[in-house]
């Protein structure tokens, strides 16, 4: 423990930087446990779409769609989410699950969602790329 705070007596400004990177990090792991929802891997999302009736939407481009998305999935753009449809409202207590083409609209989405009530909000971590790096199966076309 001497050495320690010798070392950080000698060396100030990676001691700060240190202290700097170890808050971030605690701050960020604190923001992933309450936003509210949860990312998922491509088998859990599998196992849900095996197992459960969850509803799955992809927030890509329509003509990223018809090049392929996972086959229960509903193409929707980001934008014309509402939480507050009829249709959406269905969904309030159910399973959703929504991915796009990376992984980074998709958290913003289930977000709003989080906002809006919704309890059962997952999101398909690093989006289709992930699902496609696991090899796993796309459908063509653009059938909705």
């Amino acid at each position: 423990m001497q050495r320690l705070i010798e070392f950080a007596g000698n060396h100030p400004i990676l001691a700060a930087a240190f202290v700097g990177l170890l808050v971030a990090w605690i701050v960020w792991e604190i923001s992933q446990r309450f936003r509210g929802f949860k990312e998922i891997s491509p088998g859990q999302l599998v196992r849900m779409i095996n197992d459960e009736a969850v509803s799955v939407f992809d927030l890509g481009a329509i003509a990223d769609y018809g090049q392929g998305h996972i086959a229960s999935a509903k193409q929707i753009s980001p934008s014309q989410i509402d939480p507050g449809s009829k249709e959406m409202e269905k969904l309030k207590d159910k399973p959703v699950a929504l991915y796009c083409k990376n992984g980074m609209a998709a958290p913003a989405v289930a977000g709003r969602l989080v906002k809006a009530g919704y309890t059962q909000v997952h999101v398909l971590k690093g989006g289709l790329a992930s699902w496609i790096a696991d090899g796993l199966p796309l459908v063509k076309g653009n059938k909705k």
